[in-house]
């Protein structure tokens, strides 16, 4: 099945360590939908957090859709993740780890359907962050230098 991204949240790679990654569905209602093929859409500051025996997320921009009417529904609600109880119940026992969290990663469409990548992570310190530019920088420049070695002068 072909898969069309809708938005990623780019800070979440950088911000954190990811250990688990899995895919879940996400409860939409009204015209949320047509906006998410828009595009229009933003992940920044989103986050996933158990309330009883489900998984919500959170602060996932989704804006109204400009043809809608009153079915239009707030554009931060919290919307639930659709996903096995055995996958619920792991995710709960793996966030309730001390430093532990669940991060959005993605929004796509897989076969018509609305999906979200989620993952258990934890933050990074300050010199993580700058460990992994050094680590960024030089597998650039490596790159560069391999490139630029295989153009005759």
């Amino acid at each position: 099945m072909s898969e069309k991204n809708i938005a990623t949240n780019r800070q979440a790679r950088y911000n954190y360590t990811i250990f688990e990654s899995l895919e879940a569905g996400i409860e939409l209602k009204g015209t949320e939908v047509k906006s998410l093929r828009s595009g229009k859409t933003s992940m920044s500051e989103s986050f996933a957090h158990p309330d009883g025996k489900e998984i919500f997320v959170y602060n996932i921009h989704i804006s109204p859709y400009e043809f809608g009417n009153r079915a239009n529904v707030d554009p931060k609600r919290k919307r639930k993740l659709l996903l096995h109880r055995a996958q619920i119940r792991s995710l709960i026992a793996r966030v309730s780890q001390k430093g532990f969290t669940l991060v959005p990663l993605s929004i796509y469409f897989k076969g018509g359907i609305a999906k979200v990548e989620i993952a258990v992570v934890k933050g990074k310190q300050h010199f993580d962050k700058r460990e992994a530019i050094k680590k960024k920088d030089a597998r650039r420049e490596i790159s560069r230098a391999i490139k630029d070695k295989g153009q005759p002068s």
